[in-house]
């Protein structure tokens, strides 16, 4: 079966479940003083979370769950995306998500309930690149993945179920950075 003229959703109903890592968007490093955790987007980084909000929206895109760090960079992105998108799934807000490895990330989705079909994390780098790129053991742009996971690029990955992710599991289906969408 061809999957190019497929939404990620129709190929959700034949899947196990979808996960979806996003990294925020482009954050302003221009008050060096800022803590980390508040540094807010920059004006790039703006822009290009709105275009994923637009690519969201035009690929069908509705995650169940959204899982967010508090970090203000990870909020801003994910309300700029909203604004566009248009979409209205259950957000945590999880401290755990900020700054995590990429271990800590998987036992926490290893932990989601059973029933949920799709979920989202919006976090930040290094955890999130090395996550999809263990998680990652096929697809066609799994190379360009494990190349760079640039700032406010998504990777879409089918897994079994969240109970048995592990390295390798998961399909690559989707991945797309700022860049793409320009």
């Amino acid at each position: 079966m061809e999957r190019r003229d497929e939404t990620i959703m129709d190929i959700m109903k034949e899947a196990g479940r979808l996960l979806y890592l996003l990294r925020h968007a482009k954050s302003d490093w221009g008050e060096p003083a800022t803590p980390d955790i508040d540094r807010p987007l920059a004006p790039r980084g703006r822009k290009a979370a709105r275009a994923m909000g637009r690519y969201l929206k035009n690929s069908g895109i509705s995650p169940e769950l959204i899982l967010c760090s508090p970090a203000r960079r990870t909020r801003q992105t994910l309300e700029l995306i909203a604004e566009v998108w248009g979409v209205a799934p259950k957000v945590s807000f999880e401290p755990w998500l900020y700054a995590a490895s990429a271990s800590t990330l998987l036992a926490n989705l290893q932990a989601l309930p059973p029933r949920a079909v799709s979920a989202m994390l919006i976090g930040h780098n290094p955890g999130m690149e090395e996550l999809a790129a263990t998680l990652a053991g096929t697809g066609a742009d799994l190379a360009r993945l494990r190349d760079k996971f640039p700032t406010g690029a998504l990777a879409a990955l089918e897994v079994p179920d969240w109970r048995r992710l592990a390295p390798g599991c998961a399909e690559l289906v989707t991945f797309v950075v700022p860049r793409d969408l320009s």
